[in-house]
């Protein structure tokens, strides 16, 4: 496979996607939860069985945070210009996922479309996946740079298209 085939990105976005709910999400709602803001119903890191396979909710958001994770990847490829890079990380994964879960996933699961609205809940989801966003974009970039490596450039800092990996 050549080092311009979109598969291993891809690949590091998700597996950059699911580590970032497990290092930055959750660990951001463990802190939230721990100050008395977050709804009590959300708990960091729980184990309780999801529908409809009864997997951990944990690894059930894990593995939405990578799908995702590729998701975001693809978008800030395209669109991160005006903002740069972290900031249109960071409103895309505030706003994207928390759109869906509100408005598909919430009513699936028979809760009220947003959670009922209750502003903690809200503003908790806009912070928890904003911080996934910019944590999926760092874990994105430190795992390119190391399983992909740089383009190299030339001695005026031209791109010559060729790939080298960075040595630790």
């Amino acid at each position: 496979m050549s080092q311009n085939h979109p598969l291993p990105r891809l690949i590091l976005a998700f597996v950059a996607g699911f580590l970032s709910v497990l290092l930055f999400h959750q660990l951001a709602l463990f802190l939230l939860h721990s100050i008395g803001f977050a709804p009590a119903k959300l708990t960091a890191y729980a184990i309780n069985a999801t529908p409809p396979f009864g997997i951990p909710r944990v690894w059930s958001l894990a593995f939405w945070g990578g799908v995702w994770g590729v998701i975001l990847v693809l978008f800030v490829s395209f669109f991160r210009q005006g903002l740069g890079i972290w900031g249109t990380a960071l409103l895309f994964g505030a706003i994207a996922p928390s759109l869906v879960n509100w408005f598909i996933a919430m009513p699936l699961r028979g809760e009220p479309i947003g959670g009922g609205w209750q502003p903690n809940g809200v503003v908790t989801s806009l912070i928890l996946n904003g911080i996934w966003g910019v944590g999926t974009i760092l874990l994105y970039r430190l795992m390119s740079l190391s399983v992909l490596g740089r383009k190299r450039r030339d001695a005026n800092g031209v791109e010559s298209g060729k790939r080298e990996r960075i040595r630790h």
